[in-house]
Formats: C-alpha cells, sequence, structure tokens
C-alpha cells in the first residue's frame, strides 16, 4: 500500500518498517526454509520473483505489510538495516466489496526471536494501525493445525474459533472490532509511536532515545 510507504511504527521491542527492495535478499534467505514454506503455505520463489513480490506489497491497494526489526539492534546506525530483520506483519483487505474485513498474516522468521512476546506486540501494533489508518473492523487468521504456538497467541489476544478445514490443514479464527476491543487495542499500544521512516532512518540512535 501507497499509505505505509514512508511509515514507522515504533514499540516497546521492534520498529515496523515499511518492505523495500533493501530488505530482499534476507527475506529470499528466509524463504527457502521448508519450515516456514510450510508455516506460512508459501512456495520458494527466485529472487527475481521475490523482488516483484515485494513492489506489488507496496502498490497493491489490498496489501499491507510491515518488516519487523529489532529496536535495540537498529538503534545502533552502525548496523546495516538488512541485519536487523526479524519477520513481517501483512494486511490483506480478501473481499473488494467490504473493506473493512483484513486477513492478518505474521511471521517470525528469526528462531532466536520466537517465544519472546514479539509476535503478541507486533499484532496488536498492526491491528491498531489497520483499524485507524485502514478502517478495519474485523480481523481474521489462517494458521495450519499444527502451528499451536500460533493458534495459542491469537487465543490469548482474544480471537475465536471460526472453522476448522481438515483439506487445508489450517484452522481460522475471527475478531470482530468493537468499542471495547478497539478501546483495548489502544491501551495496549498506548506507548507506540507513528514516525516518518526515511527522516528516521538518518537518525536512528537519536530517535530510538526520545
Amino acid at each position: 500500500m501507497k499509505i505505509n510507504e514512508n511509515t514507522l511504527l515504533e514499540g516497546k521491542t521492534v520498529v515496523l518498517v515499511p518492505y523495500t527492495a533493501e530488505h530482499v535478499p534476507r527475506y529470499h534467505e528466509w524463504m527457502k526454509s521448508p519450515e516456514l514454506q510450510q508455516l506460512t503455505a508459501s512456495e520458494p520463489l527466485t529472487l527475481e520473483q521475490e523482488y516483484d513480490m515485494a513492489r506489488s506489497w507496496r502498490e497493491d491497494n489490498d496489501k499491507c505489510t510491515f518488516i519487523i526489526l529489532d529496536k535495540q539492534l537498529w538503534a545502533d546506525s552502525s548496523v546495516e538495516e538488512e541485519k536487523c530483520m526479524v519477520g513481517d506483519v501483512n494486511i490483506f483487505l480478501t473481499d473488494p466489496l467490504d473493506p473493512t474485513l483484513a486477513e492478518l498474516e505474521i511471521m517470525i522468521a528469526e528462531p532466536s526471536y520466537r517465544g519472546k512476546g514479539i509476535g503478541k506486540e507486533v499484532t496488536r501494533i498492526m491491528m491498531c494501525y489497520g483499524v485507524t489508518k485502514l478502517g478495519v473492523k474485523k480481523y481474521e487468521v489462517k494458521i495450519g493445525l499444527d502451528n499451536e504456538i500460533s493458534i495459542a497467541m491469537f487465543k490469548k489476544l482474544h480471537f475465536q474459533e471460526v472453522s476448522v478445514c481438515k483439506v487445508f490443514k489450517e484452522v481460522t479464527l475471527e475478531m470482530t472490532v468493537d468499542e471495547s476491543v478497539r478501546t483495548r487495542l489502544l491501551d495496549d499500544t498506548a506507548g507506540m509511536k507513528e514516525r516518518d521512516y526515511r527522516h528516521t532512518c538518518s537518525n536512528r540512535q537519536e530517535m530510538t532515545s526520545q
């Protein structure tokens, strides 16, 4: 989406930035992993195809994606941004007739960052962004039945299981964003800061110390 092409979202332990060509080589390496292919139900792409995909995510009106960075690493301007990458998070507006319905996906690609609450923090930030900036009123997630950790996380975030597809071996969970959910999201992300990405990149350390 064009709306987030220069948006940076700063949380407690993570920074979310737009997916650019700079991030593609690391992302491409991640997606060679059979484990990640299985967890994300993805087919491996060539590097050229990955660049095309990144471009479509930036330009298409029905996709909003951010790359997840380690905030502490990123604060060190001597560390290349690509080396700070942890995973990605996406919102897909899946129904052309209902732009308030969104499918949410999150991937913590680096194994050492799993099980530390990062997925929950990123999900809350992305959901809040979707509600306040994109007008999302209902979220759904589709998760492989063997991905018990992700299923448990979304249930802790108050998503409700609505269906199980044994053919595709996935479960669908949903959350309707009523006023109480909106209030909870805003409270949970009260410390989040939205910044100008390009401006902030030139002065990382100052940004994260504010």
